[in-house]
């Protein structure tokens, strides 16, 4: 591993579009990180293809094998510790993190979140925007907390919505910003840069 760079595992449900831009970073040399590994809980999942094209290890693991959704995290947090992940990185993980999980890797466990938190956490944010006729939306990235996207906010980005804006159009705006502001939190969190103080993340 090239010196000064961290070991960033990355948990994907999906396309893993922010993976991508994850991946990109680090090859353009904007992010000082490895991608140790891509863990996914979809045999299927683009995210899987993505991180093989990198070189990078992809890992299926079937939650129907596992007893309990702590069983699962743990089979999760044996291969963090195989790949020696000192980062974790959600990107369009559609579980529920457990303590399992959240106590092993305390502020060092990222999500990014497609609204301006605290506004419009969990399922549909880009509706709920819509439904509440807010003028602004954007993204959050934060820290996992056990509260859902309730953690410590690192990085935020706004989007002004638009009169003629619909879900999907809002989201693929949104998803710009997404790609930019989660590698530069990464990177912050590289650099030794972040301090949690609180609900507040400190940067130096």
């Amino acid at each position: 591993m090239p010196e000064g760079r961290i070991r960033v595992g990355v948990l994907a449900s999906g396309r893993g579009s922010n993976l991508q831009a994850i991946i990109d970073a680090i090859e353009k040399g904007t992010l000082d990180a490895v991608l140790g590994v891509v863990i996914s809980n979809k045999m299927d999942a683009p995210a899987l293809e993505r991180a093989r094209n990198h070189g990078a290890p992809a890992v299926f693991l079937d939650p129907k094998a596992a007893s309990s959704r702590e069983d699962y995290d743990r089979d999760i947090l044996e291969q963090l510790r195989v790949y020696n992940v000192a980062l974790v990185v959600l990107a369009g993980y559609m579980k529920i993190v457990t303590s399992v999980l959240l106590e092993a890797y305390t502020e060092r466990m990222m999500n990014i979140h497609p609204s301006l938190l605290p506004a419009f956490p969990g399922l549909a944010p880009h509706k709920q925007a819509l439904d509440w006729g807010v003028k602004v939306s954007g993204c959050t990235v934060h820290f996992v907390t056990e509260g859902v996207d309730a953690g410590p906010i690192i990085r935020q980005a706004a989007v002004p919505v638009l009169e003629m804006d619909t879900e999907e159009t809002l989201a693929a705006r949104i998803l710009v910003e997404e790609h930019r502001i989660y590698p530069e939190a990464i990177q912050l969190f590289a650099q030794g840069r972040l301090r949690v103080e609180g609900r507040q993340v400190r940067i130096r």
